[in-house]
């Protein structure tokens, strides 16, 4: 049997899930999150450079504890998405998905046919090398895995009906961000015209009853969660160390 999603069933029973980006590549880290309670990590292998090997062992360490693991593809590719599932993530988080075309293109490069054309190797490692019976696996993938699709710039905030239309696709997260970058307002994450962006984003993918994704810090999360967003992304693993070691720092160097 696949290990079951509990982030893709949290958000269908109408819970929230938390996580982080995950930029070290040493499986302990991953290990340590899900000791830790976190729901998920979005391994970043848009941002971080590293190998196939290394992104399969990453998600061995997640998997000795309930933690999710979802990969950040590079890009919205059917190879990218492809090898990320067959490792063994329960699902993926893709960038510039920005028209409905490249959201049809994405939800079928991560479904298995009739409902998408994903490639079909049953010896990979999330199909337990062989050992898991074909037709069984092909259904169980189909429903487990998580598609998580970014929304960052203007031009799929202009097309968001359309792409909220299609079945396959979970959550639509926002980059806030990238999303300032594309308004013309680089990091100005108060800006009233982000915000209002924002805004739109969150209701109209609730209505659609698709669950909304952000980045966010720890202290806003619980506003977020109040307006409905259910796929919450805190911080990096690396920031967590920066900021716990510059409070060691702060506290104990006279």
């Amino acid at each position: 049997m696949l290990k079951e999603n509990k982030v893709k069933k949290k958000i269908k029973d109408g819970g929230y899930v938390i996580g982080t980006f995950v930029k070290i590549t040493d499986p302990s880290v991953v290990e340590i999150l899900g000791l830790l309670d976190f729901d998920f990590f979005v391994l970043d292998n848009e941002h971080v450079s590293m190998s196939k090997e290394t992104m399969g062992n990453i998600i061995r360490g997640a998997n000795t504890t309930d933690i999710a693991p979802i990969i950040r593809v590079r890009k919205n590719e059917d190879v990218e998405i492809l090898q990320a599932l067959d490792s063994g993530a329960l699902g993926v988080q893709v960038p510039n998905v920005d028209t409905e075309k490249q959201a049809k293109d994405l939800a079928s490069y991560v479904k298995y046919s009739p409902t998408g054309k994903r490639g079909f190797s049953p010896s990979v490692r999330a199909a337990h090398y062989g050992l898991y019976d074909k037709i069984q696996y092909v259904k169980d993938a189909n429903e487990n895995t998580l598609i998580v699709s970014h929304c960052e710039t203007i031009e799929c905030v202009n097309n968001l009906d359309k792409i909220l239309e299609i079945p396959e696709i979970d959550v639509i997260f926002i980059g806030p961000m990238d999303l300032s970058q594309s308004l013309g307002i680089t990091g100005q994450s108060n800006n009233p015209k982000l915000l209002s962006c924002i805004d739109e984003v969150i209701k109209k993918t609730k209505k659609s009853g698709k669950a909304v994704g952000i980045v966010t810090s720890a202290e806003k999360a619980s506003e977020y969660i109040d307006r409905g967003v259910q796929y919450l992304l805190i911080g990096t693993d690396q920031k967590m160390i920066a900021s716990s070691g510059k409070e060691i720092i702060n506290k104990t160097k006279k």
